[in-house]
């Protein structure tokens, strides 16, 4: 397969129609008799329900219908549970309404469908709901305090899981340890906080037994599954759409959200479409969230600052409910290793229920929270042995020749955690080169002779992407000699039009122009998992490798016919195939499509099927391991707690690079996104559960004001697991960014002797860890 097209920098397929404002999104669906919906939703973190009252709802001129948990039959089930996992003991999921008992301040009550969203809201408002309030659980250390009010209070006890892995003699390792250093780490809570809120928009046809649902999801074959399964549906009747998705960064991959069910089943009920459109505050409450996790965590090193053994004990914050199951903890803890050999490790947590909105996998999906750990526990161990802390990682960084590596861990996909690729060293050495690391300690004495405080931060991770099970694709050729690719995978603005046009197109040999790509429609593709962990490049983009080329391989067969050569003599370039050597001796693609689907005569004994065309599953053997260094430079105004970023730098290696640009704007995202989980962004709690940071009032997202410009270098080292040699990147941007903020406004405040050891910081915690600081002899 000849390369014209991967790796280069092409403009995007998808933007023409976005910049015009003519993308589709969910709440652009307009059907003839749309109706609409609106919850009303808990206002207490913890309440028994005595009785909900709907007469004055159901009375208000063109309200259709009010749905409690006493309406929905068998669907009040709870929802299912996603990823179940042997040590998850109490596997506890929401039903679509609450019915005796709400556990989190947002949680549905009751479902309201009118011929408007005003008329819905007002409709919401005269709901009388019989709540008892009750004693909330608003942390995971209250949660595991003995006393401590229930979230569920037929298990006795707010713990859902404990769960231990270990490799080598971690015991021994710190036994005979010169040094051992020990730190308390605390990531909090943040919000996914895409641009557009979750939605649905339902149409039932009671005469074809045809369900729709346009969903802004990032699963819709999961999705149509299981409302298949739900509503009694064969599978294909059920068409699920998640067109233009407007970001999803995990947290539109719950399968299912109470609203994905309640939606097409107030449709059926009604015979008429219903939408249902997230608002923000409903989004800050409602949405899953993650990042909240405690972590006590030791280290143990040589005189050489080489690590002997790492041990961590943390609590995991589940929220309410725990429907994904333990993945978000188990990759923190597996992820927490990092690019260093680390001979001895034990990590253990307790995964708690606690009354706050559930915990499901968000950009990042506990790697932060594992870098955040190890970085910080590098740092401590540089401090305290007087050595530069650029030098102890390099000492402890994994070598080229020692790849497959075995971590010795099992991975969220329950496969032994094997690295499969990569060059830490040269990642780490391109990233202090550009940051200019040699010359740091004389530019920070400069800045402090100036009377100004700035810092270094240098933060290297691992990134598992690429897991399986399966991704699939349809490729096509038409009689106009245009492709089209169809897969099973959704896209929330990662450029799978173009990068997966890309690949298609240099099998093919057309342009990226002439490819089409569809994903995120069941009725255009049947089988597939999602777009979720930093697989859908990998993964689905392997499948379009696979399919391209036996479409090129059909292509050839039959043009060798018609051209009365031998098929190793035909060549796929510029739309057309050719005879090597023979120019003219040429026929176009779209005439290879026509031919290839005669309408009469007989077709020859090896003849395998009409058209131009191939459907192709990729399934990887493990998932594959990207990697990189972030490195920056910050200001701090100690008086104000203000930040300022002078610097910041990405070196990444996710493989074989598809499209340069679109892989810079994965990046610059997930920065930007670090960032806000780094110093700005925190989901604020009182004593009792109640949220207070449910407006971009008081939630702060960084803005361009906040966010520097970035300086991004790649490095390549192909993975061996896949045809293509590429890994995932949807997360890297995000992974290392609190741990390389909090190093280097730990390195801009040593005069003040201030510790980072939590995130999200915010300015006027910082200030009070100077305060802090200042304090202690």
């Amino acid at each position: 397969m000849g390369t014209r097209y991967v790796g280069a920098r092409i403009a995007r397929n998808e933007d023409p129609a976005l910049l015009r404002g003519r993308g589709l999104f969910v709440d652009d669906v307009r059907l003839p008799g749309m109706v609409h919906a609106a919850v009303l939703r808990s206002p207490h973190a913890r309440a028994r329900i005595h009785g909900v009252d709907t007469r004055r709802a159901r009375a208000v001129p063109g309200v259709l219908a009010v749905y409690t948990h006493a309406d929905l039959g068998r669907l009040g089930a709870p929802l299912p549970k996603l990823i179940p996992h042997p040590s998850l003991i109490h596997h506890k999921t929401q039903c679509p309404l609450a019915s005796d008992a709400v556990r989190y301040v947002g949680e549905p009550v009751a479902l309201v469908v009118a011929e408007s969203r005003y008329l819905a809201e007002d409709a919401c408002d005269l709901i009388e709901v019989a709540y008892e309030p009750l004693p909330a659980v608003a942390s995971v250390e209250e949660a595991v305090r003995p006393g401590s009010p229930l979230v569920h209070e037929d298990i006795g006890t707010n713990v859902c899981a404990r769960y231990t892995q270990q490799t080598g003699d971690v015991d021994d390792a710190f036994a005979r340890a010169p040094h051992r250093f020990r730190e308390r780490f605390v990531v909090d809570r943040g919000a996914a906080c895409p641009m557009e809120t979750r939605g649905v928009v339902a149409p039932w046809d009671a005469r074809t037994g045809l369900l729709e649902v346009w969903d802004s999801t990032q699963a819709p074959i999961p999705i149509r599954n299981g409302l298949a399964a739900m509503f009694g549906l064969l599978q294909h009747n059920v068409r699920v759409v998640a067109p233009d998705v407007g970001g999803g960064f995990g947290a539109k991959i719950m399968m299912f959200y109470p609203e994905e069910v309640l939606v097409p089943w107030a449709a059926m009920r009604l015979g008429r479409p219903v939408k249902w459109i997230e608002d923000r505050r409903e989004s800050m409450v409602a949405m899953n969230q993650e990042r909240e996790q405690i972590h006590d965590a030791e280290i143990a090193a040589d005189g050489d600052g080489r690590i002997l053994g790492v041990r961590t004990v943390f609590l995991y914050d589940s929220g309410a409910y725990i429907p994904y199951g333990l993945i978000v903890p188990i990759v923190a803890s597996t992820t927490l290793p990092g690019p260093y050999r680390v001979p001895s490790y034990r990590c253990e947590f307790a995964a708690v229920f606690t009354n706050k909105t559930t915990v499901s996998p968000y950009r990042g999906a506990g790697r932060p929270h594992g870098v955040f750990v190890m970085e910080r526990l590098l740092d401590r161990v540089a401090r305290e042995l007087g050595l530069d802390r650029a030098e102890v990682r390099r000492r402890n960084l994994i070598q080229p020749d020692q790849f497959p590596y075995d971590v010795g861990l099992i991975y969220q996909d329950n496969a032994p955690l094997r690295y499969d690729s990569g060059n830490y060293p040269l990642c780490l050495e391109r990233a202090l080169d550009l940051i200019d690391y040699a010359a740091w300690p004389a530019r920070k004495q400069a800045a402090r002779s100036e009377g100004r405080y700035v810092g270094c931060g240098v933060a290297c991770y691992v990134e598992g992407t690429g897991i399986g099970p399966y991704e699939g694709c349809r490729i096509t050729v038409e009689p106009s000699g245009k492709v089209v690719v169809a897969t099973g995978v959704g896209t929330q603005g990662q450029g799978h039009m173009t990068s997966l046009a890309q690949i298609a197109a240099d099998a093919l040999g057309v342009t990226p122009r002439d490819v089409s790509v569809h994903t995120g429609d069941t009725a255009l593709f049947n089988w597939g998992t999602g777009t979720f962990a930093s697989r859908a490049a990998t993964v689905a983009g392997n499948a379009v490798a696979l399919a391209a080329q036996a479409v090129r391989e059909r292509a050839r067969r039959v043009a060798a016919t018609l051209l009365e050569a031998p098929v190793e003599e035909i060549e796929l370039a510029g739309g057309k195939a050719s005879v090597r050597g023979v120019p003219a001796r040429a026929v176009s693609l779209g005439e290879l499509a026509v031919a290839a689907n005669p309408l009469r005569f007989a077709m020859p004994a090896d003849w395998d099927g009409p058209g131009l065309e191939a459907v192709r599953y990729f399934t990887p053997p493990q998932g594959a391991f990207s990697n990189g260094v972030h490195a920056c430079i910050v200001e701090v105004d100690p008086e104000t707690g203000m930040l300022s970023f002078h610097r910041y730098v990405v070196v990444h290696d996710c493989g074989r690079v598809i499209n340069p640009t679109i892989l810079e704007g994965q990046i610059h995202g997930g920065v930007a996104q670090g960032l806000g989980g780094a110093f700005w962004e925190k989901l604020a709690y009182d004593e009792q559960a109640q949220p207070l940071s449910t407006t971009f009032m008081d939630y702060l997202l960084p803005t361009a004001a906040e966010v520097p410009a970035l300086e991004v270098a790649h490095v390549e080292t192909p993975s061996p697991l896949n045809p293509l040699g590429i890994k995932g990147a949807g997360e890297a941007g995000v992974i290392p960014v609190a741990a390389a903020v909090a190093q280097a406004i730990e390195d801009a405040l040593e005069p003040f002797g201030a510790h980072i050891a939590e995130a999200p910081l915010s300015p006027s915690r910082l200030r009070q860890l100077i305060a802090e600081g200042r304090r202690t002899p």
